[in-house]
């Protein structure tokens, strides 16, 4: 027989069953969401912040203590991302600065901008600058396909080792390694057109 009460699958949960966690994250979606959205205002902020928490929950499930409801204690996991979310909006929208091992060293000079490398204190115009670029930066990730776009976030925002990204996923690490591999050349490419175009319109 399998499984249903929402004690028995969290307890599958601390033992790593992702199909568990699928399971209850689908049961109570629909609350937990508007719940999200209530606090965040907005459908794809709200979007992310249920995955984070679904990520959080699949992290520390080992928190969970066994007692009352599975529900308020999802809810509460998801109420803290929300207010997460709205307290340092501006820091989970920046993108990591790590950079990926999978780039070769002239494509990391090319893909990193020397502001961001840069430690002494930026003037009021290089500030406006360093702005404008990080916009661009978070542009050309948003613009990634969904899965690898995935994968980066997780990776570099989340930082998460390739073995846990996998199974978060349900994928192999092979898949995932592929998909930072392809995120990070495109990442670099687009970001070399887009500084050559800058260039240009400079002249």
């Amino acid at each position: 027989m399998k499984p249903s009460s929402d004690q028995e699958l969290m307890a599958l949960v601390c033992q790593h069953d992702a199909v568990a966690l699928e399971i209850l994250l689908v049961r109570y979606r629909e609350p937990l969401f508007r719940l999200v959205l209530s606090r965040v205002r907005d459908v794809d902020a709200a979007e992310d912040v249920f995955q984070e928490m679904s990520l959080r929950v699949w992290l520390h499930a080992d928190q969970w203590s066994g007692n009352g409801s599975v529900k308020a204690w999802l809810s509460r996991i998801a109420i803290n991302q929300a207010l997460n979310h709205m307290r340092s909006a501006q820091q989970r929208r920046h993108v990591s600065l790590t950079l990926p091992v999978e780039m070769a060293e002239d494509e990391a000079n090319a893909a990193v901008p020397d502001w961001m490398i840069d430690t002494a204190t930026p003037e009021p115009v290089q500030l406006l600058e360093q702005h404008e670029r990080g916009q661009l930066l978070r542009q050309l990730v948003e613009g990634l396909p969904a899965d690898k776009r995935e994968v980066f976030h997780l990776v570099h925002d989340a930082d998460l080792e390739i073995k846990k990204v996998a199974e978060y996923l349900h994928i192999p690490a092979g898949t995932v390694k592929s998909r930072l591999y392809y995120a990070n050349k495109h990442l670099a490419k687009e970001w070399r057109n887009a500084m050559s175009e800058e260039g240009e319109e400079l002249l």
